[in-house]
């Protein structure tokens, strides 16, 4: 069940405080919202009459706006919000502007994500310390600036999504895998930390998901030359998931949203699986 969410506001008058209660629907901040799985999380949350703050880098507008024409469509509210989730002062600026203009958020969905799809012997200093700074720093710079407005509310809900290559590893892009595997322990470490403020914090992770672009989710501050994939997704991928058909970002918005339903108030520290059936055999 998707109860709203309560905005408390204490008025002082002489020697009394009035609390006055009103219900707003929830709010939800989702990372590289765009194109791709943030993308489909941000639909799938707006059709549960969430709130969406659709995030996107500089230089990345269309897509949210692609995003937020598709939320409007089926007569939800978006916010787009740019901002850069690899630099902290961006990252506090953000959560500032969602919360002077829907003061609360219960959810955030840390999906910014890079992938250069390059082996260990290719990757540069400017290269690694893009992948560490959007794909992990970023979850840590936005559930940071969270957290207090979190406690505020009496709870939230922080959902990463992170990788089968965060166990599986892979033959194409060895620092993206090592990335999402932090964020494994994130989850799990700060679920830990964060249990006794009605905090849950979960991940997803997803196996093969056709989301139609090279997954440059977020600012590029390195010029990396000509795209060119290491691997296709081949006959051999394929197979490997029982269910016959690699994944859609709806398949996995679906399922965040799952997690950010109160119905799911009592599970925390855990990481999904969403593969297809891959990582079966």
């Amino acid at each position: 069940m998707w109860a709203k969410a309560s905005i408390v506001a204490i008025v002082e008058g002489g020697n009394e405080m009035a609390e006055r209660t009103s219900e707003q629907p929830k709010v939800a901040l989702v990372t590289g919202a765009g194109s791709g799985i943030g993308r489909g999380v941000a639909l799938a949350l707006a059709a549960k009459g969430v709130r969406v703050v659709i995030n996107y880098p500089p230089g990345e507008e269309a897509g949210a706006e692609e995003t937020g024409r598709q939320v409007g469509q089926m007569g939800g509210e978006s916010l787009l919000v740019e901002a850069d989730v690899s630099k902290p002062n961006a990252v506090n600026s953000m959560v500032s502007q969602v919360l002077g203009q829907w003061g609360a958020i219960n959810i955030l969905v840390n999906n910014a994500a890079v992938q250069p799809n390059q082996g260990l012997l290719e990757y540069r200093n400017e290269e690694f310390d893009w992948v560490i700074a959007v794909n992990v720093f970023g979850a840590v710079w936005c559930s940071q600036a969270v957290l207090e407005p979190m406690k505020r509310q009496g709870g939230g809900r922080i959902i990463h999504i992170v990788s089968v290559h965060a166990k599986r590893p892979t033959d194409f892009d060895p620092v993206y895998a090592m990335s999402k595997a932090a964020l494994k322990m994130l989850t799990r470490e700060s679920a830990l930390e964060l249990g006794k403020y009605q905090i849950t914090v979960n991940a997803v992770a997803p196996g093969a998901v056709a989301i139609g672009q090279p997954k440059y989710g977020h600012l590029r501050p390195v010029v990396i030359p000509s795209y060119e994939p290491r691997r296709k997704l081949g006959p051999r991928r394929v197979n490997r998931m029982v269910l016959g058909r690699v994944g859609t970002p709806e398949d996995v918005g679906l399922v965040v949203a799952g997690l950010a339903d109160d119905a799911n108030a009592w599970m925390t520290g855990s990481v999904i699986r969403l593969d297809g059936g891959s990582m079966l055999g």
